[in-house]
This record gives structure tokens, C-alpha cells and sequence, in this order.
């Protein structure tokens, strides 16, 4: 079971609004637009990106990472690893 089973329907419609802001940058490339107006799009694009990035994290530790450390074990300690990677990997990003 992944943390966001619950809400599946809503973290597939968020991921479909970021697609559509990628898509809406290729066609403002197609469209010859201003750089300055195509790069403030990149940003909110970027951060949407994170932000679902966040909330994915988030909902993973409340979910994945606790029901591990309630159960011990070699799979808590494993579980926790991941997360800290996780973290790792969107802080350099």
C-alpha cells in the first residue's frame, strides 16, 4: 500500500495540471514566445513539481515510514534510509 492510495484521484489530477503546464511550455516554444515569459513559466512549473514532491514526502512519512518504525525492525531502519535519500535527492534538485 502506497501513502497516497487514499487520495490517488487528487495526486493524479495535481500530476495532470503539471503536465498541462509542460505541455502550455511547448507550445509557447512552438509559438516563438518571449524567453523571459517562457522562463516564468518554467518557475511555476518547477514549483508545482516540488510542491507535489512535498506533499508526496509528506504523506509517505505519515504513512510508509511510521507504520515501520510501529513495526521495528531491520524494515523501520530501512524505510527511514529511503526518506533521508529522498530528502537528499530534492534538496540538490
Amino acid at each position: 500500500m502506497t501513502g497516497y492510495s487514499h487520495q490517488k484521484d487528487d495526486v493524479l489530477k495535481r500530476l495532470r495540471r503539471i503536465e498541462g503546464q509542460v505541455r502550455g511550455l511547448q507550445r509557447m516554444v512552438e509559438n516563438d514566445t518571449y524567453c523571459i515569459d517562457v522562463l516564468t513559466q518554467v518557475s511555476a512549473a518547477t514549483r508545482a513539481l516540488q510542491s507535489f514532491a512535498l506533499a508526496l514526502l509528506d504523506e509517505h512519512m505519515a504513512c510508509c515510514v511510521a507504520e515501520a518504525i510501529a513495526g521495528g525492525g531491520e524494515d523501520a531502519e530501512e524505510k527511514v534510509r529511503e526518506a533521508s535519500a529522498a530528502i537528499a535527492r530534492l534538496v540538490r534538485s
